[in-house]
């Protein structure tokens, strides 16, 4: 990967700012990016985007300090490409390849080194971020605090980075895997607790956790471990799935990855979801072409279908009812994890599901992030599950009773895909009178969506 020139960057921000001050005041601001990792689906905006163009590369990587300053529209693949070459990587890289880090910072951003390095925000020394007001300012622990601190989860409503300096950590050539299996989730959420407190199982050191559930009977902890310890790996951009290698029959199974691969472990099936077209299909995948098996190529497809709605002409086709999308990563605590588990299974037709446990970097004496509402000190599993269920009498019954249940048990929805809160219940969880200060200090003419009409009215 390329690091591009500091002059080519600042290049990039003022074409980014000629292009916003020349979208009329009276239309949204929107980006102009070629890929997207949102399930929600948005009103058309007549606006042209703002030109994101200069600002998809890796400034620099300074390996003497371990940290980075990268554009905002910089995706973890091409962050990931410029790092691991000096043996180093950012302390959590999301799933997928074209996640942008300006996207989890102000979205959602989490994977398997979260429940010892937290989330991606927590990472972030300082960013530059374009306001509604059209400037650019650095928002960092020590200035513009209320920025730096209200950004996590206000999803581009008080503005866009465009430069965020980060923390590396080092990392190892290969990650050995355990994956161990569960007959019953309880007992795998007590293993999880005690593996996210010690770092260690089993006496052995781990660097990286995360789980899958088949069923109530069937589930799964995997274990990774770095190494430099030279060895054959698997390849899962090929003929044989990541996920499925992960089951077996009892016990613990033993697996082996290089770090690249093991960081991209769930691109190539976008999780499981590439079964939803015949990508797992043997004879499918030994002609579907080893470039176009990664999700970005799977998002594409997915957008075919939201916008000539054709999952649901076939099924209308077919005399079925029409499906609701259920596409959602929820954070619930360690303690009630096997309690929503129980309920989820029973009540809603999705498997797999995918666990990730965190727990913030910050101490409980910490500030906090307002609008991304977990506590410092406390495990929280990750849960995602995305798919589709037959569709229910109102709209989005599904989700809105998930998202109902979450609640109950003192958990947190991110915010990605579809929401259907009432304006009250979501501005009680999601920062409130807080995040309107925020805004009438940083967009005060409302240049962006708020953050409400953004993810709930779906604009």
């Amino acid at each position: 990967m390329p690091i591009t020139s500091g002059s080519a960057h600042a290049d990039g921000v003022n074409r980014l700012l000629q292009s916003y001050r020349a979208i009329p005041t009276t239309a949204t601001v929107r980006l102009a990016k070629p890929t997207s990792n949102l399930f929600r689906a948005r009103a058309k905006s007549t606006a042209p985007g703002l030109d994101t163009s200069g600002l998809t590369g890796v400034i620099g990587v300074d390996t003497t300090n371990r940290t980075a300053d990268v554009a905002g529209m910089c995706t973890y693949e091409d962050l990931v490409a410029a790092t691991l070459p000096h043996g180093l990587s950012p302390l959590v890289v999301p799933q997928l390849k074209t996640i942008t880090l300006g996207g989890a910072v102000t979205g959602l951003g989490i994977e398997s080194a979260s429940f010892r390095n937290g989330l991606p925000h927590e990472s972030v020394l300082e960013m530059d971020i374009l306001t509604g007001s059209g400037e650019v300012i650095t928002a960092s622990p020590h200035q513009h605090v209320d920025l730096y601190r209200g950004f996590p989860n206000s999803y581009g409503t008080l503005g866009y980075s465009v430069r965020l300096r980060i923390e590396l950590e080092p990392v190892k050539p290969f990650v050995t895997l355990r994956h161990i299996r569960f007959h019953g989730l309880d007992e795998l959420v007590t293993v999880m607790e005690s593996i996210v407190d010690s770092a260690t199982f089993q006496g052995e050191r781990v660097d990286y956790l995360d789980g899958v559930v088949f069923s109530a009977e069937e589930s799964y902890l995997c274990l990774g471990t770095q190494t430099a310890s030279p060895g054959p790996v698997s390849d899962y951009t090929g003929q044989q799935i990541y996920y499925r290698s992960i089951q077996h029959a009892d016990g613990t199974s033993h697996d082996r990855l290089t770090i690249h691969d093991y960081l991209w472990r769930w691109d190539t099936d976008w999780f499981w979801c590439s079964r939803a077209f015949g990508a797992q299909n043997p004879r499918i995948r030994r002609v579907w072409p080893r470039k176009y098996r990664r999700s970005s190529v799977y998002w594409k497809m997915i957008g075919l279908d939201q916008r000539y709605d054709i999952a649901d002409r076939i099924e209308r086709f077919n005399g079925r009812p029409t499906r609701e999308r259920v596409v959602q990563d929820v954070e619930v605590p360690i303690d009630h994890t096997a309690e929503f588990l129980r309920w989820f299974l029973d009540e809603v037709p999705i498997e797999p599901v995918w666990l990730c446990p965190l727990r913030l970097r910050e101490s409980e004496e910490a500030c906090g992030w307002p609008l991304y509402p977990i506590r410092p000190g406390r495990t929280y599993v990750n849960i995602g599950f995305w798919s589709s269920v037959p569709a229910g009498a109102t709209e989005g019954a599904t989700n809105r009773l998930i998202e109902h249940t979450v609640s109950e048990l003192g958990g947190h929805k991110s915010l990605y895909s579809e929401s259907f809160y009432p304006r009250e219940e979501f501005e009680t969880l999601y920062g409130g009178e807080h995040y309107r200060t925020l805004k009438k200090t940083y967009d005060p003419d409302g240049r962006f969506l708020d953050l409400y009409t953004k993810a709930v009215r779906r604009q």
